[in-house]
């Protein structure tokens, strides 16, 4: 298998087991090794009191997006901690790409870069994962 088709199955594997992501209406729209494109519309229910998109779920994107970049070689991969700065508000309607680019991977730990941006191509987000390798694959070696 090339690293771009077990990238391609890794994901697809992770998908169809993650509740979450999918009930939220998140879409995985590109996966390559160290990298993961997914967009999600801002549905009225994920806005917050001030009617415009709950971080949360902006964090929840991003969060989805850097799994998968870094569960794409097939090695079981979890965030070892995160951050994000919110820079624009998102009104309901909207629709959101997070961009998650691996910027480093050393050892077992990585340092992915997720730039959320609304459908304008604006950003409204930055967030920085970094992730730590534990033991297992995704799919069957």
């Amino acid at each position: 298998m090339t690293p771009q088709q077990l990238a391609e199955a890794t994901a697809k594997a992770m998908y169809e087991a993650d509740a979450c992501t999918r009930g939220l209406g998140i879409e995985l729209i590109e996966v390559r090794p160290g990298y993961a494109r997914l967009q999600m519309n801002v549905r009225p229910d994920f806005l917050n009191g001030h009617e415009i998109c709950h971080g949360g779920l902006m964090f929840t994107l991003a969060d989805s997006a850097f799994a998968f970049a870094c569960n794409s070689y097939n090695i079981s991969t979890v965030a070892a901690g995160c951050s994000i700065e919110f820079l624009r508000p998102v009104q309901g309607g909207d629709r959101l790409t997070a961009e998650a680019i691996e910027q480093t991977l050393s050892g077992r730990t990585g340092i992915y870069d997720i730039r959320v941006t609304n459908r304008a191509g604006e950003p409204v987000a930055m967030f920085r994962g970094k992730s730590a390798q534990i033991k297992g694959t995704v799919i069957p070696a």
